[in-house]
């Protein structure tokens, strides 16, 4: 039995033995030939890349030169929904955290107010529009949010008119030692009056009463204190827009007829409400009014219909004695399938028509197109404004107010001045009207007109 365990083991060692030869020889002859191939190889390729120099080398700076220029390069700053740049353009009143549907200036030219779809009415102090920052007030309504919003004629209260609810509620203003705005309190809540939707809303100047009206054709004259005054049938079938004049004697209302009542509510002069009767009447139209505006008198008005014109009546007139308004110029402006909306300037040299998201403005004595401002928004224009001295109009969209400069109106008056220098004047006057022609050629000239 050992000589066998001997034997096995001698021939392990052998087989062991071959089998490590062999795989010496053949890894000596697989380096032999395949050994000099490659060396060949590599000398190929040192000389071309001697022949070629550097090519490698200045792709690979290349490429890392450009991810050095990527890194190194500033992004361009991220342009939120309220960012816009336009020439004619003052500011963005920007900070609205929804769409602002409206707004209304104080009578003592200090302070706007705007209101938002998201709850919120912000007071604005605009006393210097020329400064960059403007303090601000947000003033919440609960669960609701105000359609409309009008200040009182003392400055002291602002009134709106909120969606869901139906209500009109009035906050009392306090202000600060400085003049600014401090807090903004709900005092009087008004009994529900409307079923459908109100379209139009408004306080007058003189203070004397309130009005508001539906989509419907129900108007609602009240007192200050939240009475019924009289509720007025507008006869419309479905009314588009309702106003209350500057002069605080006229409500108007527009719809479906292509005519336009003008009611004048009367006092007594004892300063109790008497009627609501029709002064005069707006015609000319071949369709229903979308819209109406008026100059700061009430001398003039403006309206825009579905048969894609506008109108400008004279309407400081004596009514009462018979005298009709009549109109003074007529002007085709862009039609969409949204409705339009207007505004004019308190000279009624200017009217802005609100066509989706761009602004066309229009010379109301020749009736031509000045100029359009176009894309102020996204999405469409909610409302328009000019403020009291007529130099900017205030437009109303998505989470801002974007305040233009009124370029159309320094043309305007270019052309007012030179028909006076064709009339009889004065030399006081004469040249009074040529500085002012001059000032406005150099007003224009920076806006490139």
């Amino acid at each position: 039995m050992g000589d066998i365990e001997a034997g096995q083991n001698t021939n392990v060692f052998f087989l062991v033995a071959v089998t490590v030869t062999t795989c010496v020889i053949i890894h000596l002859i697989y380096k032999t030939i395949f050994g000099s191939k490659k060396n060949e190889a590599l000398e190929n390729e040192t000389e071309s890349n001697q022949n070629a120099p550097n090519e490698e080398a200045s792709s690979e700076t290349a490429v890392t030169e450009s991810r050095t220029s990527s890194k190194s390069k500033k992004r361009a700053p991220w342009k939120g929904k309220t960012d816009f740049s336009h020439q004619w353009l003052l500011k963005n009143l920007k900070g609205h955290p929804g769409t602002v549907l409206l707004v209304d200036f104080s009578s003592n030219g200090k302070f706007m107010a705007a209101t938002c779809d998201d709850g919120s009415v912000i007071l604005w102090d605009i006393r210097d529009l020329s400064q960059k920052e403007h303090k601000t007030l947000r003033v919440n309504i609960d669960f609701d949010y105000a359609s409309h919003v009008a200040w009182s004629p003392d400055s002291k209260a602002f009134i709106v008119h909120t969606v869901r609810e139906n209500h009109i509620v009035v906050y009392k203003i306090e202000k600060k030692k400085d003049g600014g705005i401090g807090s903004a309190t709900p005092v009087i809540t008004f009994d529900k009056a409307h079923e459908e939707d109100v379209i139009g809303f408004g306080i007058s100047s003189n203070g004397k009463f309130m009005m508001s009206c539906s989509s419907k054709t129900d108007m609602i004259i009240w007192d200050l204190k939240g009475q019924q005054l009289e509720r007025l049938d507008t006869y419309l079938m479905s009314t588009h827009a309702a106003k209350i004049s500057p002069c605080g004697r006229f409500v108007v209302a527009t719809g479906f007829s292509p005519d336009i009542k003008v009611m004048e509510v009367v006092f007594t002069k004892s300063g109790e409400f008497k009627q609501v009767t029709k002064a005069f009447e707006l015609t000319g139209h071949n369709s229903g009014i979308y819209d109406v505006a008026f100059d700061v008198d009430t001398s003039h008005i403006a309206t825009i219909s579905r048969d894609g014109t506008w109108k400008l009546y004279h309407t400081k007139i004596d009514y009462i004695n018979g005298q009709s308004p009549h109109v003074l110029e007529t002007g085709s402006y862009t039609q969409t399938a949204n409705p339009p909306k207007i505004a004019l300037s308190p000279d009624a040299e200017v009217l802005a028509v609100a066509v989706d998201s761009s602004v066309e403005f229009y010379d109301t004595y020749t009736g031509k197109l000045y100029d359009t401002v176009e894309n102020v928004y996204l999405g469409l224009i909610n409302y328009m404004k000019f403020d009291a001295s007529g130099k900017y109009l205030f437009v109303c969209g998505d989470r801002a107010v974007r305040v233009f400069h009124n370029v159309c109106g320094y043309y305007t008056t270019i052309g007012s001045c030179t028909r006076l220098l064709g009339a009889k004047q004065t030399s006081a006057t004469v040249e009074r009207l040529k500085k002012t022609i001059e000032e406005c050629k150099e007003t224009l000239a920076k806006f490139g007109k």
